[in-house]
């Protein structure tokens, strides 16, 4: 393709001159300008190594200045340069959440995140870049197959904690699984809501919050998907899950939308 933009994983680091890389508001994000268009891009934990065929665009290390905010020593591969992984908002609810001007994310560097519906790793492997080596992402993945591409995954990763297993029963994980700041939640399944709810039960803070991608259909394909959205928020603000935002997808997904919130806000821990 032109620019060499069709060639998979290849392309994307050519012209590094050309391309500067500079943090985004949301900490441990970045984006590439220079290009077509700007791109976000997380910087890569494991150099030299994508996980599903991402381009990745490498920088000289002191002229960006980055790579200090997402606290990654070592990521830095031949010569000096800085390596950072393209996130494509079309594969990912996540960035395509940051593309939609998601107020926060609520995942920073050194913080830990529970992960529902990690499939085989894509977004994961984003998170794991943004929270760095002092953060940890419990990344959890009912369906063996991808579970396993999971696990391969996290070898080299070791801030990536896989579980295989079903997130409507976190008593069956809760030893690998401490506290964590946020929990993520893609699983398109009905009651979403209700596995959110129990998993925040026993894995999120006091204070802390969640971002959640529901999909409209998968919920309850009889209604609009606005009704969707609104009686799902209703449900989670009853179970102490207050929604402060709430974001469609378009133009990524269609009758999507990422809700996020704070996990029991009024009530200190104790």
């Amino acid at each position: 393709g032109r620019g060499g933009g069709g060639r998979g994983g290849r392309g994307g680091g050519r012209g590094g001159s050309r391309v500067s890389v500079q943090p985004h508001r949301h900490p441990g994000i970045f984006l590439a300008r220079g290009g077509k268009d700007d791109m976000l891009v997380t910087l890569n934990m494991t150099p030299g190594k994508t996980v599903y065929g991402e381009k990745t665009v490498k920088v000289d290390g002191p002229s960006s200045g980055a790579g200090a905010s997402s606290g990654g020593e070592g990521a830095s591969s031949d010569a000096g340069k800085v390596e950072y992984r393209v996130w494509n908002p079309f594969r990912s609810k996540l960035a395509a959440a940051v593309m939609g001007g998601v107020g926060s994310i609520w995942m920073s560097p050194g913080q830990k995140v529970l992960y529902l519906g990690a499939a085989s790793g894509t977004t994961v492997s984003h998170v794991s870049d943004l929270l760095g080596p002092e953060g940890t992402v419990y990344a959890v993945e009912f369906a063996h197959r991808p579970g396993r591409d999971l696990v391969n995954m996290a070898k080299s990763r070791p801030n990536i904690v896989p579980i295989v297993e079903d997130a409507r029963h976190p008593l069956k994980y809760r030893m690998l699984v401490g506290m964590v700041d946020c929990v993520f939640a893609d699983v398109a399944q009905p009651d979403q809501g209700r596995i959110v709810a129990l998993n925040a039960s026993y894995f999120l803070k006091a204070g802390g919050h969640y971002v959640i991608s529901i999909k409209a259909n998968c919920v309850d394909s009889t209604l609009a998907p606005e009704v969707v959205f609104t009686k799902e928020r209703n449900f989670l603000k009853d179970q102490g899950l207050m929604p402060k935002e709430q974001l469609t997808l378009e133009p990524y997904e269609r009758d999507h939308a990422v809700v996020v919130g704070e996990y029991r806000p009024e009530k200190k821990k104790g």
